[in-house]
């Protein structure tokens, strides 16, 4: 593997085709011992995500928080959370990953933050229209007594998105908003001293080393003026209705930020990168990467994608056309912390719900079938041009915890729904590094955070590691060739091929995947890799294979 440059007086333009693989901190390698990830494991095993073939590693957020939900809530953000270490471990970390040839991109959390933030324990002290309220969401309730929310807005993790406040002489007092839990009020992004405060962010982390920044909910920074009600749901990929945006999300007024942002970045060396996380349309969100705004957004369209040939080259199609349109790189993403990890979702037929994950008494995933689509889905992904996001485990084939009790779940949305919604936790499991020994080598706690499903140790990376038809192995061998043969840059022509089979050429290689139910011919050609095992001249269902083909003149 040829690392890519870190030489921060190289610009490269790496983030245009790079791999970059998310690391959840929590639950990726424990150092200390307390049952919890933390800084140093993640260094101590980054020699895995190097070895994996990626460019990059994204690290999911590691500020002091109280973890109500998942981290997403900062208590502040120039800072390290104890559990996870210290500034010097992130300074380690980083030092470590630029010497084995890995970015590192930290998240940017610039929504909300928790109840537990300084400003925000400020704002409830202060009197209403204060500056210290000024920061926030802050207003009066309606109805006789101000005993109403001030509009009609859900929050994401279900009811309310308003909660009201005790003022200091004891009586009941303002609203404020806060589009996900109760404890993650919203930032008032219309105040000068929230952009300024949030720049010396970008500045803290760029200088200790950052390359860039995955950027939390950013399309929901900039609300509509007067908040006005809105009686529709949005949940997934948000679309406009009857022509016009959710007053929440998308707003015109992100994009000055973001420029402002990437003036930021410009005056550092080395190509420091934004990438967005904003659940919208190819065409929403090719708007946000604009040449001078983010460099990437994640493409939450693809990711959303039944396992349906037709679906699936419409929306390569769009995202495509879309970003060439502007100029920027197409994301592919099939997993990541909020969602069933594909391994488990490809293995039920038809639409799941993508984050409100499953538990032992609901109809549990045909695990043989998810994890040959999810291999075949992956090959077919990784064969895309532009840039690629893995999450932790994923290429173990790891599935989803899908048989957690109940009362160890931490998702907020748990109880927000009334123990409806089991939410996110499953995909959030600690790793398995050994096939045995105290929490399969995650650390040396018997038990952590969350707890591991008894059968992890099949999983482990040092099993995989001396399997050549491990996931491991797969994953290893598909990055060798993405890189090997320029897979992340140039164009995409499809070939003509039967239902349920995709047929595309990226110069000399020829990708088949079979989407349908029955095997299909294998071209002729040099076979490069193949997701599973091929059945002699066929291609058996939910498989993908690379060929070199060179095309006929």
């Amino acid at each position: 593997m040829t690392a890519p440059s870190t030489d921060p007086s190289t610009p490269t333009d790496w983030w245009r085709s790079a791999v970059i693989y998310q690391v959840y901190p929590r639950s990726f390698a424990d150092a200390d011992g307390d049952g919890t990830g933390d800084l140093r494991g993640i260094a101590d095993r980054l020699d895995h995500v190097a070895r994996l073939g990626a460019d990059a590693v994204w690290l999911s957020p590691f500020y002091p928080s109280p973890q109500r939900d998942g981290g997403y809530d900062v208590a502040d953000y120039r800072a390290v959370d104890p559990q996870f270490g210290t500034l010097g471990d992130f300074d380690a970390l980083v030092a470590r990953a630029h010497a084995i040839g890995l970015r590192v991109i930290v998240d940017l959390v610039p929504n909300h933050c928790s109840s537990d933030h300084a400003d925000f324990r400020a704002a409830l002290m202060a009197a209403p229209g204060s500056p210290e309220r000024a920061k926030f969401h802050f207003r009066d309730g309606r109805g006789a007594t101000g005993e109403l929310p001030p509009n009609d807005w859900t929050s994401m993790f279900e009811g309310p998105a308003w909660t009201r406040v005790e003022e200091a002489d004891g009586a009941p007092g303002q609203w404020y908003l806060h589009l996900f839990d109760t404890t993650q009020p919203d930032w008032n992004w219309d105040e000068p001293t929230v952009r300024a405060d949030f720049e010396t962010t970008l500045r803290f982390w760029l200088d200790r080393g950052a390359d860039g920044f995955r950027v939390d909910v950013c399309d929901a920074i900039i609300k509509a003026p007067g908040l006005p009600d809105w009686p529709h749901r949005t949940k997934g990929v948000v679309e406009p209705v009857d022509g016009v945006m959710p007053p929440m999300w998308d707003q015109e007024g992100i994009h000055e930020v973001f420029r402002a942002w990437r003036s930021v970045l410009d005056e550092y060396d080395g190509d420091r990168i934004l990438c967005a996380e904003a659940w919208l349309s190819p065409e929403r969100a090719a708007r946000i990467v604009r040449p001078d705004e983010m460099h990437q957004a994640f493409n939450f369209s693809y990711l959303e994608q039944l396992w349906d040939a037709g679906d699936i080259r419409a929306t390569i199609d769009e995202s495509l056309a879309a970003n060439d349109a502007v100029g920027a790189p197409t994301t592919w993403v099939l997993s990541n912390h909020d969602v069933m990890r594909h391994a488990s979702r490809y293995g039920y037929d038809g639409p799941v719900e993508l984050e409100s994950g499953v538990g032992a008494g609901d109809p549990q995933p045909d695990r043989a079938l998810g994890l040959r689509r999810a291999r075949a889905a992956t090959a077919l992904m990784l064969a895309l041009p532009g840039s690629a996001y893995l999450y932790q485990g994923e290429e173990l084939g790891l599935p989803e915890a899908t048989a957690l009790p109940d009362d160890v779940r931490q998702d907020p949305v748990w109880e927000r729904s009334g123990r409806t919604i089991r939410g996110r936790d499953g995909c959030r499991v600690p790793l398995p590094w050994l096939p045995d020994g105290p929490s399969f080598g995650f650390g040396s706690a018997a038990t952590t955070w969350l707890p591991q499903p008894d059968d992890y140790g099949r999983y482990a990376v040092s099993v995989q590691e001396v399997d050549p038809a491990s996931t491991l192995a797969l994953y290893r061998g598909l990055l060798e060739a993405r890189r090997a043969w320029g897979l992340g840059s140039g164009s995409l022509h499809w070939d003509d091929a039967a239902d349920g089979v995709l047929v595309f050429r990226r110069g000399e290689v020829l990708v088949v995947a079979n989407v349908s139910g029955a095997p299909v011919p294998l071209p002729a050609g040099e076979l490069i890799v193949a997701s599973g095992e091929l059945d002699g001249g066929s291609i058996p269902a939910d498989t993908t294979v690379w060929i070199v083909s060179p095309a006929s003149e």
